[in-house]
């Protein structure tokens, strides 16, 4: 779900089979990412994973780094990793969104070989487009509550207005 000039595409790291299922990014029940997108300011109320292509009027999108459905993550190999951020290097290249958010730090990480990298803004740009990776909401992601990464997409939030 994606359109020319996004404010914010937001990536996933790949979908699960609930998604693949029903053709709805983080569609699983138990995933905080509409939550959190709402809790942040992103979206005006809470928007059910039918409810994706509302994210467009907002400005915002969704990918994903592999397009392969999984279980979970960790089933993914180095090499989908690597092939998913060439794509997707290609993809905010020819769409030209002003910012990438990659939910997921283990996920930048493996798709942009940058093993250091952290949660928040990042030195790498694709194009002119800026790069923030943001936490997990996959229910799995214990070390981020609801609110602490509410907090945190609420940083990408306020940073991409000041751009507007």
């Amino acid at each position: 779900m994606i359109a020319d000039g996004l404010r914010v595409l937001f990536c996933g790291i790949n979908p699960g089979l609930m998604t693949a299922a029903t053709g709805h990014h983080f569609a699983r029940p138990g995933n905080r990412f509409w939550p959190v997108l709402h809790l942040s300011g992103f979206t005006p109320r809470l928007l059910k994973p039918a409810e994706q292509e509302e994210l467009l009027a907002h400005g915002l999108g969704i990918t994903n780094v592999v397009a392969r459905a999984t279980a979970r993550a960790d089933e993914l190999t180095a090499r989908e990793y690597r092939d998913g951020g060439r794509v997707l290097a290609d993809k905010v290249t020819r769409r030209r969104p002003r910012w990438l958010a990659v939910v997921g730090v283990t996920a930048y990480r493996a798709a942009f070989d940058d093993r250091k990298a952290v949660v928040g803004p990042q030195e790498r740009r694709i194009g002119d487009t800026r790069v923030w990776v943001l936490p997990n909401p996959s229910g799995l992601n214990a070390h981020w509550t609801t609110a602490t990464m509410a907090q945190e997409f609420a940083r990408l939030r306020r940073a991409a207005e000041e751009e507007d």
